[in-house]
């Protein structure tokens, strides 16, 4: 059994649905001060978080990941408990396994072999983890970035180790994410009976064509890099249960997927455009999770693309599909961001696994990543 196969089973076997890290962060600080890592608790109300760092000298690459997971679904549908790691025919199976346990027991596995050949390479290297990415993600990676940013700490090169790869490991990275612009809007009637709609005001009705109108809109076309912006309704809540009832409220959730050819206030100005067309009474309040990031070709992506030709054979492709992640957070700071990982096939699905034989083809290619940037580049 190897090194990353025995840590991912340990991270798998703690129960650390979000925002709890149930001493996942604990055994990874254990292993990496023993080479030589510095340990900095950053933890903020529920959320722990962990900044691990070795020298201080530039540039500073950074492997980002979090130790939460999302809740398990009905627990009698998994063909084994799903905090109880279990390898069947070749694959690892148990919560966590993809999203994103493989990512992290592979670059610490990775970072040790690296120390243990290169003692004195140039530059630094960090690890960051979170508690809380799978849920609201307010205390965790946002809340890191903001001290380093005070203190002036700044990451130059950033490898998030989310589930990436599509068909067979590092066949993708994402260079990229698109924004993400949640909405919670309330449209405003009068109760009533439904035999006297006169002494009433429907808000399902009077809602309906600006709900055709929001779901029609042509947000833009997208461009190179990003498919077009998408808005989809995720929640619609009315009535009070009883049939001859009017409703006085009703409740829509809406989400706004947006690439680099809108903003946040562009997109809630034409959002209130259309709602304004319509004679109702309504409040919209809004959340932004993430603006729309893009890191240009450099250093960071070439040494990707290098690591993967080198350890698989094949050439990989950029993209900046899938939802959002805490690389988010980092790129504003100007750093150069991508996500590269374990399939995403079983993410958030009941048994949730991975290959056995990817986990250390993926920790070769992290390996060959910090050569590429912290050996060979000087």
């Amino acid at each position: 059994m190897t090194d990353t196969l025995e840590l991912l089973k340990d991270l798998i076997s703690r129960e650390s649905v979000t925002p709890k890290d149930a001493g996942c962060q604990d055994v990874l600080a254990a292993r990496l001060t023993k080479i030589g890592f510095k340990e900095e608790r950053l933890d903020f109300e529920d959320t722990q978080n962990i900044w691990l760092k070795r020298g201080v000298a530039k540039p500073l690459f950074t492997f980002l990941g979090h130790t939460d997971v999302v809740p398990t679904g009905p627990l009698d549908a998994w063909i084994s408990p799903p905090f109880e790691p279990t390898i069947r025919d070749g694959k690892l199976y148990g919560r966590g396994a993809a999203d994103m346990k493989g990512g992290i027991a592979c670059f610490i596995t990775a970072v040790e072999r690296f120390i243990a050949k290169h003692p004195d390479h140039q530059g630094s290297i960090a690890v960051m983890m979170t508690s809380d990415e799978e849920g609201i993600a307010t205390n965790g990676v946002v809340k890191v970035v903001e001290v380093l940013e005070q203190r002036n700490e700044k990451i130059d090169w950033c490898l998030v180790g989310e589930p990436s790869s599509d068909k067979k490991i590092g066949d993708v990275i994402r260079v990229g994410r698109r924004g993400s612009l949640c909405a919670q809007l309330t449209i405003n009637g009068i109760q009533g009976h439904v035999a006297y709609p006169e002494l009433a005001d429907n808000p399902i009705h009077t809602f309906a064509p600006a709900l055709k109108e929001l779901t029609e809109e042509v947000w833009d076309h997208g461009n190179a890099f990003f498919p077009p912006t998408s808005l989809q309704i995720s929640n619609i809540n009315a009535g009070t249960g009883a049939e001859n009832i009017i409703p006085g409220t009703v409740n829509v959730q809406f989400n706004l997927r947006f690439c680099t050819e809108l903003d946040e206030q562009t997109i809630k100005q034409r959002t209130c455009a259309i709602l304004d067309k319509y004679d109702f009474s309504y409040d919209l309040n809004w959340r932004l999770s993430g603006n729309p990031f893009l890191t240009e070709p450099g250093a960071l992506i070439d040494a990707a693309h290098a690591a993967i030709k080198t350890v698989t054979g094949f050439e990989t492709l950029d993209d900046t599909g899938g939802g959002t992640s805490d690389g988010r957070f980092i790129a504003p700071t100007g750093a150069q961001v991508i996500e590269l990982g374990p399939l995403n096939e079983t993410i958030h699905k009941i048994n949730e696994h991975v290959a056995i034989d990817d986990l250390e083809t993926l920790s070769k290619i992290y390996e060959m990543m910090l050569i590429n940037l912290l050996v060979f580049q000087y």
